[in-house]
Formats: C-alpha cells, sequence, structure tokens
C-alpha cells in the first residue's frame, strides 16, 4: 500500500507553478483541474497539465530548481466529475499516473469511470453525506485503490462541525481499512497562515488513524511532515519491539510492558516511517 505523508495540490492552470510544486518535497503532487480553477480555464487547465506530464516533467523540474535529477514524487490529476474529456486524457497519461475523482457517491460513479480509463488508480474523495454512507461499498470496488475526504463540500453538505467530521474521518478510515486499503490522508486545511491551527487539527485527525495530508501551499508541508514522522522515542520502541519479539511469543521491554506478536505490524510500521 502507498503511504503518503504529504501531498500538494497545484493548479492545473498555472504551469509556472509545476515545476516548484514537483520540487517542493511533497511525496505526491496532485494536478487539479476542478476546484482550483475558473469554469473558464478549465480546458486551458486540462492541456497544460497534459503538456507538462507527457513532455518528460522531471527534467523539467531540474533545470527549474537546479537539481541534477529532479526527485520522483508519485502523480494525480484531480479530474471534474462527470468529465469524460478529462478521464480520456488522463487515460492516455504515462502508466501510474492516478485519477483523483470527486464527488464519488456510490461504485456505480466509479464503474463509469473505470469503462473510460481502464486500470488507472483509482482515489474516490467522498465530499456527501451519500459517500460517507455509502463509503464501505466504494472501498471494496476493485478499481479504486484509496479513498479520500472532502472536508468542505462534506461541512456544506452536512453542516456541523469537528464531532461531524470526526464521525466521517473514522467511517472512511474503517471503511478503506476493512477493504484493504492505506488509511485515508486527511484533506485540506485552507487556512494557509495558520500553521498552529494546521498542526493542531492534523494531530486530531493523525490521532484517529488517517495518516498524511493534503496541502495548498507548499509552507504547510513541513507542518504536515512533522506530525506523521515517529519521533525517536516512538523509533526507539519500535527497534525494542522486534528485537523482544525476535525470539517468539511474549516479551517484557526494558520499560516493564509486555509486548506480543499482535504488535508486530505497528512496530514494523513505525520503522518504514524512518528517512
Amino acid at each position: 500500500m502507498d503511504l503518503y505523508r504529504t501531498g500538494l495540490y497545484v493548479p492545473g492552470d498555472r504551469p509556472d507553478r509545476f515545476a516548484s510544486a514537483e520540487g517542493s518535497g511533497a511525496d505526491l503532487i496532485v494536478f487539479d483541474l476542478e476546484d482550483a480553477v475558473a469554469p473558464d480555464r478549465k480546458v486551458l487547465a486540462r492541456d497544460a497539465v497534459v503538456e507538462w506530464l507527457r513532455g518528460g516533467r522531471h527534467a523539467a523540474g531540474s533545470a527549474a530548481t537546479g537539481a541534477a535529477d529532479a526527485p520522483s514524487v508519485a502523480v494525480q490529476v484531480r479530474v471534474n466529475a462527470g468529465d469524460e474529456d478529462d478521464l480520456r486524457v488522463v487515460s492516455a497519461l504515462p502508466e501510474g499516473i492516478g485519477i483523483r475523482l470527486p464527488k464519488v457517491e456510490s461504485a456505480a460513479d466509479v464503474d463509469r469511470v473505470a469503462s473510460v480509463a481502464p486500470g488507472r488508480p483509482l482515489i474516490a474523495l467522498l465530499e456527501s453525506a451519500r459517500g460517507v454512507v455509502d463509503a464501505t461499498e466504494i472501498a471494496q470496488h476493485p478499481t479504486v485503490s484509496a479513498l479520500a475526504l472532502g472536508e468542505s463540500d462534506l461541512r456544506s453538505d452536512v453542516g456541523g462541525g469537528e464531532r461531524m467530521l470526526e464521525h466521517a474521518r473514522l467511517t472512511v478510515l474503517f471503511a478503506a481499512r476493512a477493504a484493504g486499503l492505506p488509511a485515508p490522508m486527511a484533506s485540506v486545511f485552507p487556512a494557509i497562515r495558520d500553521l498552529e491551527g494546521l498542526d493542531a487539527d492534523t494531530r486530531r485527525a493523525a490521532d484517529l488513524g488517517l495518516f498524511g495530508r493534503m496541502a495548498v501551499h507548499p509552507s504547510q508541508l513541513p507542518v504536515i511532515a512533522a506530525v506523521f514522522s515517529p519521533t525517536p522515542a516512538e523509533v526507539a520502541w519500535a527497534e525494542e519491539v522486534l528485537a523482544a519479539l525476535a525470539a517468539g511469543g511474549v516479551a517484557t521491554l526494558a520499560s516493564g510492558e509486555m509486548v506480543d506478536p499482535a504488535m508486530r505490524a505497528r512496530a514494523e510500521r513505525i520503522r518504514s516511517l524512518v528517512g
């Protein structure tokens, strides 16, 4: 399963930002054809993203950032719901570029996309009450590789505040994990300058079990990355647990904590996040 600490949206009609986005250090870049683009600029945005992703984006990114080789990052394109032209052009892009599909409310929505762009990794964005209620069915669709919440749209649809979002986050988390999908990334935090608020809300999401977060500005990335990076104490605990369990059975740590094989997966996950 692919786990990304940080993701960054970049508007599809701002090709001047593409290289800097890919050089931002984010684990995932999402080229946005939807909410970040005005209706009269969507065709322009689609053409710009296609040209960039077909034309050796990493080489261009290297020239812009001064790096010898631009870092390889995961790439997705957020299309417009119901726009088959978006789907057709993305389906012709290099293999591995995922489709971030907004406003998914049912498995039938995924079927329609799969028929136009078969074989593409598909991230289903759930942005309504119906989408959240049907999260389990959507997660089990064989085309879906991850779930995500669109929290701003969900607030508009449902109303409510933090308790509503907490319920939605947990619902989507359990649907994803039950289907064998990675823990969803948290949605964007729109207050770009409020880094303290970003930190607090990201820690709430992490405490619920979400992993990683999308950003709308590179300044948010270090805050998000810090929340989802293990502390030295957590790394030391994981190493001690794995060493203790190597002998098999139940073991006791130096702190007196009893550990058993049920803790192995958590310790291995922490160790995998180092670096």
